[in-house]
């Protein structure tokens, strides 16, 4: 019944049937973008400061007083100033693949991610499962991103990855 109400609607309204399949299109699409990575406390990057890790020398924890909203996560920043950098770009900020491992995605599967263990390649946010494929993902940068890049789509609707007792 609520299909065809809004038909009668998008009717009266001028729009026609292809105005309808675009904008199902375009909201179906929307529906189906991916959880980011938390912590099990329900931190994204186990609550450091994203901002820091491009303007620091290391990642520096966020504080339980500074934060925003985003991609359906609770963001901590160490300061004010890096809470508003990242509200006014909060794509620029936050890690690629919704926090999940840029390494483990190459090799197609969604997993966990450790804080520690990253890089930022062209002025974005990777995040990888731990120190060691951190190492393994440096020795093949270029190859890897393609094979992430090329396997994201497939991952991204999935749930997010769940986080386990080591981080």
């Amino acid at each position: 019944m609520t299909a065809i109400f809004a038909a009668k609607c998008l009717n009266r309204c001028g729009l026609g049937f292809g105005q309808l399949l675009l904008a199902t299109l375009l909201l179906a699409g929307s529906a189906q973008a991916g959880d980011q990575y938390l912590d099990r406390d329900d931190r994204p990057v186990g609550g450091f400061d994203v901002v820091s890790y491009h303007t620091g020398d290391r990642p520096v924890a966020g504080l339980d007083t500074i934060t925003a909203e985003y991609n359906g996560a609770t963001w901590y920043f160490a300061t004010e100033a890096n809470r508003d950098l990242f509200l006014s770009n909060p794509g620029r900020y936050a890690p690629a693949y919704d926090g999940h491992c840029a390494y483990a995605l190459a090799n197609d599967r969604k997993v966990r991610t450790d804080p520690l263990a990253y890089g930022i390649v062209d002025g974005v946010l990777y995040m990888n499962f731990s120190p060691s494929i951190q190492q393994r993902w440096e020795q093949g940068i270029p190859g890897y991103l393609e094979q992430s890049e090329a396997n994201w789509p497939d991952h991204e609707p999935q749930p997010a990855a769940s986080p386990s007792r080591w981080f």
